[in-house]
């Protein structure tokens, strides 16, 4: 046993400081990044947000409304949607905004093999998602896709340590997940006890990432913009968003009426509601890891990213950021008080 005594954060233990800017609009800020993954060799040009890839949030709906709206943002699709169904969707709709996402468990690479047999350059993005991102078996399972697709770009996690994310790296991944336990309906650490303060975890991985020349994705824990913004400022090249894309129209869930108010389920994907959905129930050598929660009802989604986009744009002009790449290296953060976040919130 041992323990580190170095202080570890949250997105709810810092501010950004401001800063000096000659910028007179927030619509002066370029919040497009391009990147060109390490291993697949081919280029990015978008908003570096994702949808994250759960029932509610990794829909076809949620896809068509970025595409739609000119959002620029990309969605990682759930992975259960039929090998029928996905192939339609990549017929109908520019895959350029589309994440394809699977497990670990051979139907799915089973499923995405047959899809890449029926249309080879439809999919050009994976992701490859797993809970626990620190087996052995992940690892090799990695370098297993990575040598079935060698030029499509593979992001897979998920991890919270500068040393996996350089194993993952050097296996084949471009672009590194990285959240234990800070999502909203995510129950990892009261189940476990195992998790990472996400804020440090994102500074932590960046840094490692870079130097190998890959790139992370900070995967939870964002509950408002200003998150987000805090994300990036700490060297996050992609941002995934869960709870604050639940609950809308594109969610192809139930809207539910209670007491006069409108709901949306939402659930982790280690939830009960979850595995008995996909897997007839949660498995005796298991415990769920998520939680399920009905999230008020909030329309349009195209609303909600105008918001969200809005935020970071803001945030860009406070420190004088004329573009989302310059945001890191404008970025100071302030340590707060714990009588400050009491008053003021998580963030």
């Amino acid at each position: 046993m041992r323990i580190e005594e170095s202080i570890k954060l949250d997105f709810k233990d810092v501010l950004i400081r401001p800063k000096r800017s000659t910028m007179a609009s927030r619509k002066d800020v370029d919040i497009t990044r391009e990147y060109e993954f390490k291993w697949s060799g081919r280029k990015y040009n978008g908003v570096p947000i994702i949808a994250a890839n759960m029932d509610g949030v990794g829909t076809f709906d949620m896809a068509k409304s970025f595409i739609d709206n000119d959002i620029k943002a990309s969605v990682a699709l759930h992975k259960h949607y039929p090998l029928e169904e996905l192939v339609k969707f990549f017929d109908e709709n520019d895959p350029a905004s589309v994440w394809y996402s699977i497990g670990m468990v051979k139907n799915d690479q089973d499923k995405m093999l047959e899809f890449i047999k029926q249309r080879p350059n439809k999919i050009d993005k994976i992701c490859l998602d797993v809970a626990n991102g620190y087996s052995e078996h992940f690892v090799e399972f990695v370098k297993t896709v990575r040598e079935q697709v060698p030029d499509i770009t593979i992001m897979a996690g998920n991890v919270v340590t500068g040393e996996m994310v350089e194993e993952l790296i050097l296996a084949g991944v471009d672009v590194v997940k990285v959240g234990i336990g800070p999502g909203s309906v995510c129950t990892t650490r009261k189940m476990t006890g195992v998790g990472y303060p996400q804020l440090s975890a994102i500074i932590e991985c960046a840094d490692a990432a870079h130097g190998l020349g890959g790139l992370i994705c900070a995967d939870g824990g964002c509950t408002i913009p200003g998150d987000i913004s805090k994300a990036f400022g700490a060297g996050a090249d992609f941002v995934m968003l869960g709870g604050m894309l639940a609950g809308h129209d594109q969610s192809e869930q139930e809207v539910v009426e209670k007491d006069g108010e409108k709901f949306v389920r939402f659930y982790g994907m280690s939830s009960d509601t979850a595995m008995t959905k996909h897997k007839g129930g949660v498995a005796e050598y298991r415990a769920s890891e998520g939680k399920t929660v009905d999230v008020p009802y909030k329309g349009d989604v195209s609303a909600t990213m105008q918001d969200i986009l809005g935020g970071i744009r803001s945030t860009c002009t406070y420190v004088g950021a004329r573009s989302l790449k310059e945001l890191s290296k404008r970025t100071t953060f302030i340590r707060v008080s714990q009588q400050i976040n009491e008053i003021f919130g998580k963030s």
